[in-house]
């Protein structure tokens, strides 16, 4: 291997690699975050790692084990600060110090209120050098539902939206099967399985009765880490209590929680509900739903939704990222369209975006954008 001394670049270097690291954990963490580990000695990577699944040994604990009584005097790179307390697992921060590394990288500090600095500190008492902020940004790519939890409470949310050239999702007498492609529906399962929950209304229930499930056969996964595919919380709100026990989702032995006003009988034991009161337009407080589900350890919320729940999100100021799949065909000034705004009187009243990626997903194109909270 090149020699690479240590420095800036040697550091986003193995950073990186620490970082590609944890994005395998991608489906199966929650509600842990996302973290990745490599040992360097000697311009050489001898123990790598990254965290899998919450209760079991962390990226350090992993990279540690392959790096043996070779990990001493060398350098740890991790994507998130090692945690110092007591949890499921023991201190990483305690784990790097017992093996002797002489020196720790940390891409970003724990935003968790528990470690948030301690772990860093609690490692350079022991004289073991510390360098802080590498790859900063891309190590908060990994995890933006962890940090946002526990920064403010609130899970990060994803509008996921199918579209036609003309900004409809379904033809006007409802039909929308299949505006997009294989391709596209397969990278959907993915985005749900990267989600710890996923929100609907019962509208779309009723419509469609879906399963809201993750389908490992149509997501075709080459790379999941655990045996069997950890299945997103389904979270339908029905606000005025039209939703029976008979719906494919109460039925499939899968976690679903139910959110009303009252206590509904007769749904199965995998059917929790959730009271929440309503706001003064009828419709369950969604502030009062986030802040329920980060208080369960949700980290990111995707809602798959009909224009009226996806509307409400994002006209309430809820939505931190909108993915649209917007297929090559056209629907027609008929079609439904694909949100329900309010009535804005000027244009600077409406939701603005930033464009974060675009890519093509075989004939269809995929758009990410960031909401803008500070428009001009």
């Amino acid at each position: 291997m090149q020699h690479r001394k240590t420095s800036p670049a040697t550091d986003e270097f193995w950073m990186a690699k620490a970082i590609r690291l944890a994005a395998k954990g991608c489906y199966t963490t929650s509600p842990n975050p996302r973290v990745g580990c490599v040992i360097v000695k000697n311009d050489e990577c001898i123990g790598q790692g990254y965290h899998i699944q919450a209760g079991t040994p962390h990226a350090e604990v992993h990279a540690l084990v392959a790096a043996g009584d070779h990990a001493r005097d060398a350098t740890a790179y991790v994507t998130l600060e090692p945690c110092s307390h007591t949890g499921r697992t023991p201190p990483c921060a305690d784990a790097l110090i017992k093996a002797g590394v002489k020196r720790v990288v940390v891409g970003m500090t724990d935003p968790n209120p528990q470690v948030s600095g301690q772990g860093i500190e609690r490692i350079k008492a022991a004289g073991i050098a510390v360098t802080q902020d590498v790859l900063t940004e891309q190590a908060k790519a990994l995890n933006p539902g962890f940090i946002k939890r526990m920064e403010s409470g609130l899970p990060w949310v994803r509008v996921k939206l199918g579209i036609s050239l003309d900004g409809k999702i379904a033809l006007q007498n409802g039909a929308s099967k299949w505006i997009t492609g294989p391709a596209a529906r397969r990278d959907v399962q993915r985005l749900r399985a990267k989600s710890c929950a996923i929100i609907t209304g019962s509208g779309t229930v009723i419509a469609d009765n879906p399963s809201m499930l993750v389908r490992p056969e149509q997501a075709e996964f080459s790379d999941y880490p655990v045996s069997t595919v950890r299945q997103p919380l389904r979270v339908v709100i029905d606000s005025q209590e039209k939703l029976t026990p008979n719906w494919l989702m109460f039925n499939d032995g899968q976690p679903v929680l139910l959110v009303n006003q009252h206590f509904r009988a007769g749904f199965s034991q995998d059917t929790q509900q959730c009271h929440l009161p309503l706001s003064a337009q009828g419709k369950i407080d969604l502030s009062l739903l986030l802040a329920e589900l980060a208080g369960r350890g949700i980290n990111e919320v995707l809602v798959e939704s009909g224009a009226g729940l996806a509307g409400a999100f994002l006209a309430n100021g809820l939505v931190d990222e909108l993915i649209v799949y917007q297929a090559p065909v056209i629907l027609g000034d008929k079609g439904v369209s694909m949100l329900n705004l309010p009535v804005y009187d000027e244009v600077n009243q409406a939701p603005h975006l930033k464009l974060t990626d675009i890519r093509h997903i075989a004939q269809d194109i995929r758009l990410t954008y960031q909401i803008v909270s500070d428009k001009l």
